[in-house]
C-alpha cells in the first residue's frame, strides 16, 4: 500500500514538473517583484481551472465524483460510490447425523417429536439471504497519454471503504425450525454427557433422569444413534469430514463476505462528448480491477471461513464461493455521466 501511494505520488509529481514552463522554474533567481503567481500559472497551463461532476453507474455500484485536470495529461478525480440493496436466496437442508443417507428418516422422526414435545415444527431446509453491503471513497488519477486526442485515458489510485462487503441471514420465516434445532441439539448435548435437561412431574415430586442410570443409558443410546442436527453446508478441506453450521444463541444463522478496507485500482477508459457539438457533457466508460488483497474470507456465525476451510458448497451459495475463490481482484466496469460545472 505504501509503495502504491509513493508511485502515485511520484507520478504526480513527474508530470507536474514536465508540464512547468523554464520562466516559472527560474523564479528562484528572479526577484519577489517579477515573481509569476501561481494562480497566473495555474490558469496559463489549466491547473485546477475547471470542475467536473459525474454520476457513475458500474459494479462498484452508484456513485457520484468530482474532478478537475492537474495539467493538460493529467487529472484528478475524488468520489463515493455504493451498492444498492438487493436480496439473494439461497437453500439448504437440515442434516441428523453424519450420514446423509440416514438423515431424511431420522428427521421425520425427531421433526414429529419437537413438534409434539415442544410445539416446534422444524422444516427440512433453511433460506439464508444475501445481499451487498459495501460502500467506497476513491481517489483517481486518469493520465491522457495520446496528446492528439483527450478521448482515451489510464487510470491509477484507490478505493477505500468497509471491509463487509456482503451478509447472508437466514429468512425470518426460518427462526421457528431455527429455535428447534437449537432445542434438539441442546437436549442432545445433555443426553450425551449425562447431564439433566429436564424433571418429570411423578406422583407429585420432582425426578431428575439423570439420576436414573438405565434412563441415562436409554437417553444416550436414542441420541447417539441421531446425531445432532444442523444446516449442512459442505466438507471440511482438512479431513473431509461434513461441515454443520448450527444456530447461534440466537438461534439464527449468519456469514459475513470480508476484504481489505484499502483497495488499489488500475484501469484504462474511454470517452467523448454526450452531445454532439456541446463540450459540457460527456460519456465514458472505464475497465479496471481492485485489488482486494487475495480471495475474500467469507465468515459464518462459528467462526469457520467457507471459502478456505470449506469445499463441495452446494447451490447458489456454493456458486458465488466459487466465483470469489475464482477472482483474487474485483473487476470494475462502469459508465461515467459528466457535467462541466465551470
Amino acid at each position: 500500500m505504501n509503495r502504491l501511494i509513493v508511485f502515485l505520488i511520484s507520478f504526480c509529481c513527474l508530470f507536474s514538473a514536465k508540464a512547468q514552463p523554464n520562466d516559472f522554474s527560474a523564479n528562484v533567481s528572479k526577484p519577489k517583484s517579477e515573481y509569476i503567481p501561481v494562480t497566473q500559472f495555474w490558469r496559463e497551463h489549466n491547473i485546477f481551472q475547471h470542475l467536473d461532476a459525474s454520476l457513475t453507474l458500474g459494479t462498484t455500484g452508484i456513485g457520484l465524483d468530482v474532478s478537475s485536470p492537474i495539467t493538460d495529461m493529467f487529472q484528478l478525480r475524488a468520489g463515493f460510490s455504493f451498492m444498492p440493496r438487493f436480496n439473494r436466496t439461497m437453500n439448504f437442508g437440515v442434516q441428523v447425523g453424519d450420514n446423509p443417507s440416514q438423515s431424511a428418516a431420522k428427521f421425520e422422526t425427531l421433526s414429529s417429536f419437537m413438534q409434539n414435545t415442544m410445539g416446534y415444527k422444524i422444516d427440512n431446509s433453511v433460506d439464508m439471504i444475501g445481499e451487498p453491503t459495501y460502500y467506497n471513497f476513491s481517489l483517481l488519477f486518469d493520465v491522457f497519454p495520446f496528446r492528439q486526442s483527450k478521448n482515451w485515458h489510464f487510470t491509477a489510485g484507490f478505493y477505500w471503504g468497509n471491509s463487509k462487503i456482503a451478509t447472508a441471514v437466514n429468512a425470518t420465516e426460518n427462526m421457528p425450525s431455527l429455535v428447534g434445532v437449537s432445542i434438539y441439539n441442546y437436549m442432545y448435548g445433555k443426553a450425551i454427557n449425562r447431564e439433566p435437561f429436564f424433571v418429570v412431574n411423578m406422583n407429585g415430586g420432582t425426578y431428575a433422569y439423570t439420576e436414573d442410570p438405565e434412563l441415562q443409558d436409554i437417553f444416550y443410546d436414542r441420541f447417539s444413534n441421531y446425531g445432532r442436527m444442523g444446516v449442512h453446508m459442505g466438507d471440511y478441506v482438512s479431513d473431509d469430514s461434513p461441515y454443520f453450521i448450527e444456530p447461534n444463541e440466537n438461534s439464527m444463522v449468519k456469514a459475513e463476505v470480508r476484504a481489505n478496507s484499502f483497495k488499489p485500482y488500475l484501469g484504462f477508459g474511454y470517452g467523448g462528448r454526450l452531445i454532439k457539438g456541446d463540450d459540457r457533457y460527456k460519456i465514458s466508460f472505464d475497465c479496471g480491477v481492485l485489488f482486494w488483497g487475495g480471495t475474500p474470507s467469507v465468515i459464518t456465525h462459528d467462526g469457520t471461513d467457507l471459502a478456505n476451510d470449506v469445499k463441495n458448497i452446494g447451490g447458489k451459495a456454493g456458486a458465488y464461493i466459487d466465483v470469489i475463490k475464482v477472482f483474487k481482484v474485483f473487476p470494475v466496469l462502469s459508465v461515467r455521466f459528466t457535467r462541466k460545472l465551470f
